[in-house]
């Protein structure tokens, strides 16, 4: 009986010229203002954002208008994603005060629309999940009319996890698909792309007025077809909102990025998407998963 043949991955650890940077990709420094008086109020009340802990290039643009994404349950994921500049170790209890003071910023802030999201916490993704319910319920007290979107893992699957977040009702229940099926183990090696899918899927079947959204980024290596193959898969479990963005090497230490997507490919990413059912789809150089999420929100007339 002959033995399996094994999809190899190959990663290219050679020294490499960096490519320089387009001009697309280059986003002002961040300064001002209002970037510094946020920054100060997530300081006083002990307060993450992926904005800092990704290394968002967006951060100067979004925190000037009052649009930050607030990272809850800690600082450290128990995964170690090869895309991912969050830090990666054995996280501290959870803490349920969190929400409410994520409320609190929430609603001194006066912002329309919150993005909140967290990192994996695989030792208790109930108690994740339960997190979730909570600031949601804790902003629609303290920030009434604010809409929320949440970006959550994927819980490892745990159905009474998912469960809880859909029947929290959060305007946009957003899970980032992140790349193609074959980059998995490399890139998202904690995730499996079924149980992704499985997650978007189930929470369209448990409400089915549930606003989804999903997200992946590009340029680690992956091939146009299998993109495409994805955003059908996407759009077969009627997903509404997908974002698409450039992968930024957050260090040496980081999958190699293969290449840059050009302005006109990543329209031509769009335009294929949006033929296949979604509702939105935001795709750019510098989107990210929030990056204009208020925006993309009031676009589709879903929210």
């Amino acid at each position: 009986m002959a033995s399996p043949v094994l999809d190899l991955i190959q990663i290219d650890l050679s020294p490499q010229k960096p490519a320089a940077k387009p001009q697309w990709l280059k986003a002002r420094a961040p300064m001002g203002e209002v970037y510094h008086s946020l920054k100060k109020l997530t300081r006083e009340l002990g307060l993450h954002t992926v904005c800092e802990s990704a290394h968002c290039p967006n951060i100067g643009e979004c925190w000037n208008q009052k649009t930050a994404t607030f990272m809850m349950l800690g600082n450290m994921c128990t995964r170690r994603c090869g895309f991912c500049a969050v830090p990666s170790g054995k996280p501290d209890p959870i803490d349920y005060d969190e929400p409410r003071r994520v409320a609190y910023a929430v609603a001194q802030l006066g912002l329309q629309h919150a993005v909140i999201t967290s990192v994996n916490r695989d030792d208790d993704n109930t108690g994740a999940a339960r997190a979730f319910v909570e600031v949601i319920e804790e902003i629609r007290k303290q920030a009434p009319g604010c809409q929320i979107e949440v970006l959550t893992p994927d819980f490892q699957g745990t159905e009474e996890a998912i469960r809880l977040v859909v029947a929290a009702k959060p305007e946009i229940l957003n899970h980032n698909i992140e790349t193609v099926p074959r980059l998995y183990r490399v890139a998202k090696s904690g995730g499996r792309y079924e149980r992704s899918l499985g997650y978007l899927r189930l929470a369209k079947e448990l409400n089915p007025n549930q606003i989804t959204k999903t997200g992946i980024i590009v340029g680690m290596g992956e091939e146009t077809h299998e993109l495409l193959d994805v955003f059908r898969d996407l759009a077969a479990i009627k997903v509404d909102i997908l974002t698409v963005g450039q992968y930024l090497r957050p260090s040496k230490d980081h999958i190699p990025m293969k290449r840059y997507y050009t302005p006109e490919e990543f329209a031509f990413l769009k335009e294929e998407a949006l033929a296949m059912g979604f509702r939105h789809v935001e795709s750019g150089p510098l989107v990210r998963s929030s990056y204009h999420a208020h925006e993309q929100a009031q676009s589709t007339g879903l929210v």
